[in-house]
């Protein structure tokens, strides 16, 4: 397949044209996420579904997990609620709690953060 040299100039003239007219004009992008994961030093452990997440197993009860706990792999750290499912989410490594980045009962996306292990 032979690209047409005239259609690649075109397409860099429109580019150029792009940039020229979105001078001043701050455009939003993902460094910010990409510092976060830098600074974060230890493992991360993903929420595998959508749903709500609940830190104990109810209301009012011992939390699974708190900073500066031990835990093993496969130890329970919360509950999602997904269809009125209760799904309990188990740790992918040992390690020390160093960060649970959820509350209680706050809704949360596939592969949001949900703690960070030493």
């Amino acid at each position: 397949m032979e690209i047409d040299k005239k259609i690649i100039l075109k397409l860099i003239q429109s580019l150029e044209d792009l940039k020229k007219s979105i001078k001043g004009i701050e455009i939003d992008s993902k460094e910010e996420s990409l510092v976060d994961e830098i600074e974060i030093l230890g493992t991360v452990v993903k929420s595998p579904i959508v749903g709500t997440a609940y830190l104990a197993p109810e209301p009012g009860g011992k939390k699974f997990v708190e900073v500066g706990k031990k835990i093993k792999k496969g130890d329970t750290i919360m509950i999602v609620e997904a269809m009125k499912t209760m799904n309990h989410i188990p740790s992918t490594s040992d390690g020390t709690i160093k960060e649970i980045s959820v509350e209680d009962g706050q809704p949360i996306e596939f592969g949001q953060k949900l703690i960070i292990l030493e």
